[in-house]
């Protein structure tokens, strides 16, 4: 088995805890599109986290337009895209926090020099960079180390797609084999799955009932272990590097 060199982190409430300001933004412009198109439905931000997490803006765009049977014109599609990313990028600016022990966890691996790391998100490159830059994650990373499916990518998609894990893996020179992501998503951890690329599951932005839920449904869908705080991180490593069975039990760590 290679050994593992490259860390891909999703960076939405995987590194830091976005999600439920992005989607504030989100809603607010998803209400404002059906509005515009005579459609009486209504999102909270609550509501496209249950629906779309771990999609990109675009991503839940086209959803949207698929089942409500409208559709936006090229223009106006790219400039809701450009006011959502503006929208995120200054909730994030003022309220973003790192998820609970991640920054210990990358300044650990960071002096450590044993991994090379890497983030990889569907969330536009601006809005990444804002993110890890407010919680003083960026100085883990490489500048050109910040992959993004909405910017990266010579034709903008979103995870599930595995597009964006394969470039980021050809931009750093590694097999899949060699890598490890952590994703808290099903989305993300089905791009990183479909690029086969071996995936631990990140919970521990969920609450209550939901963490347990996610974990199963992440391991469900093929991830190898559940990690429900980044405490946790350097045991689901080694349980992915010794090459043991994906059948993991969640919370065991």
């Amino acid at each position: 088995m290679p050994k593992i060199t490259e860390l891909l982190f999703d960076c939405d409430n995987t590194l830091v805890l976005s999600e439920e300001l992005a989607f504030e933004a989100c809603a607010d412009l998803a209400n404002e599109i059906l509005e515009k198109q005579g459609i009486p439905e209504r999102y909270t931000g609550e509501q496209l986290i249950k629906d779309f997490v771990g999609q990109n803006f675009r991503g839940m765009m086209i959803s949207l337009q698929a089942m409500y049977k409208f559709e936006l014109d090229q223009a106006e599609f790219e400039e809701y895209v450009k006011k959502e990313e503006d929208m995120v990028i200054a909730k994030l600016e003022a309220k973003g926090k790192p998820c609970p022990g991640a920054t210990e966890v990358l300044q650990r691996l960071y002096d450590s020099k044993k991994y090379d790391m890497s983030v990889v998100s569907s969330s536009a490159l601006r809005r990444v960079r804002a993110s890890i830059k407010k919680v003083g994650q960026d100085k883990f990373f490489d500048h050109d180390k910040v992959f993004s499916a909405a910017s990266s990518l010579e034709k903008p998609t979103s995870k599930p797609d595995p597009a964006i894990y394969l470039h980021a893996l050809a931009y750093v020179k590694k097999s899949a084999a060699e890598s490890v992501a952590v994703e808290d998503s099903k989305s993300g951890a089905l791009s990183a799955i479909r690029a086969g690329i071996p995936v631990i599951a990140y919970t521990g932005s969920y609450s209550g009932d939901m963490q347990k839920e996610m974990g199963e449904r992440l391991m469900e869908i093929g991830s190898k272990i559940v990690m429900t705080h980044w405490s946790e991180f350097d045991k689901c490593l080694e349980f992915i590097e010794s090459g043991a069975d994906s059948e993991a039990p969640q919370s065991s760590l």
